[in-house]
């Protein structure tokens, strides 16, 4: 299956973003205040350890269902994104990537859009974590990092 990898990748940075944000979740606290949203801390935690769970699960189970949950937490954060911009919201980061200052961009709306349409399109079924879906995923999961942590903060001159 073609997005089989894309679908590992996406699983593998929810699990690396969601133990980011329960270990530290204040910027995702303040990143919600920023768009009017005022949330717990523990909340925000516990949405974090969900949001690795369903990760890890994905990793390791590859069905149907754990696709659709990867594609529902993409579609959040894609909705969460285009609340910021709206709002003019979340001048820092969000936490997803450790401390690095990552603003929200359109395309950081556009990529997990995309990924969650992958997830819906592209879920694994049974087919299992092969050494060629597990190179895909490592390519995919570095690129998805670059674009969404590092991109964003090259300045052009």
């Amino acid at each position: 299956m073609p997005l089989q990898g894309l679908v590992y990748a996406a699983a593998a940075l929810l699990v690396l973003a969601g133990a980011q944000k329960a270990r530290d979740p204040l910027p995702l606290v303040r990143a919600a205040r920023s768009v009017g949203l005022r949330l717990p801390r523990g909340l925000v935690r516990g949405l974090a350890v969900l949001e690795g769970l369903i990760g890890l699960a994905a990793l390791l189970d590859g069905s149907r269902w754990t696709a659709l949950a990867v594609a529902a937490s993409y579609a959040v954060f894609t909705a969460f994104v285009v609340l910021a911009r709206r709002r003019g919201g979340v001048l820092a980061s969000c936490g997803c990537f450790g401390k690095a200052d990552v603003p929200p961009t359109m395309t950081h709306a556009a990529v997990t859009a995309a990924v969650a349409l992958a997830a819906l399109t592209g879920a694994p079924g049974t087919h299992p974590l092969t050494a060629a879906a597990l190179v895909t995923t490592a390519a995919v999961a570095v690129t998805g990092y670059l674009v969404l942590a590092v991109l964003p903060l090259v300045q052009v001159r």
